[in-house]
């Protein structure tokens, strides 16, 4: 798929004026308390699904998915190829609209010891959160927060989204988007289908968002492991997925 541009009127000088209360909480954290010295090309927040529809399973599919990934050849050369030939990564799993849990704290990779301290980091970590419904709002508003601490700086500023069902819980996910799309991030997703085959429009039209924002679908949780290949050589490399061959 080509990369969608998004939200010519998220980064308006008008919407920037129109936040709701919580995205001004959110835009007060993260501009109060970033802290930034140690420069990556990319920040990638990751957010796993673990809704009610997810039984473990499938979610031990997206998270062994994850593990292979960060061993891949392929992605250690996408992070090879920045200016600063690193990239800061961190996980949490989402549910409800309060209810996410990081697993994973920021971790630099740089190598392939580093990515796969990464992906033995990811293999290690249990099933934080059972059910509770699904809020993609709730997900993208807790990873805005996730850039608010540290000492890392990212060129550029992903939250990557995948789930199995649209937003039922919470804020409009669309003004999750829009609040953190006006703050600088980008907004990715990977939808899997296997239960909602419309969802894939759900997420181009409410969830992405942000300069060369695109979405990876899966068809389902089989195949999230080649998905989230393709979707994380095309954001670590600043690539359409097109450009990603396989």
């Amino acid at each position: 798929m080509r990369p969608l541009p998004r939200n010519s009127t998220s980064s308006s000088p008008t919407r920037r004026k129109t936040l709701g209360f919580a995205g001004g909480a959110l835009a007060a954290l993260w501009r109060g308390e970033a802290q930034a010295q140690t420069p990556v090309d990319l920040q990638l927040a990751l957010a796993v699904d673990a809704s009610g529809s997810v039984d473990q399973r499938r979610f031990n599919l997206q998270k062994q998915g994850y593990v292979a990934a960060f061993q891949n050849p392929r992605v250690i050369a996408a992070i090879r190829s920045g200016a600063y030939q690193s990239i800061a990564v961190t996980m949490y799993q989402w549910t409800g609209p309060r209810l996410q849990y990081e697993v994973i704290p920021w971790m630099i990779i740089r190598d392939e010891a580093s990515a796969l301290d990464v992906s033995r980091a990811i293999d290690a970590v249990p099933r934080r959160i059972f059910g509770g419904g699904t809020s993609i709002s709730g997900a993208i508003d807790f990873g805005v927060t996730r850039f608010a601490r540290g000492e890392i700086v990212g060129e550029r500023k992903v939250i990557d989204i995948s789930g199995d069902g649209s937003n039922n819980g919470g804020r409009p996910v669309s003004r999750a988007r829009d609040d953190a799309v006006s703050l600088g991030f980008v907004i990715n997703g990977l939808p899997i289908l296997s239960i909602e085959p419309w969802l894939e429009e759900h997420y181009r039209e409410e969830v992405i968002g942000g300069p060369g924002a695109f979405l990876v679908s899966a068809q389902d949780f089989e195949s999230f492991g080649e998905a989230i290949v393709k979707k994380l050589i095309a954001e670590i490399a600043n690539l359409s997925p097109d450009a990603v061959r396989g």
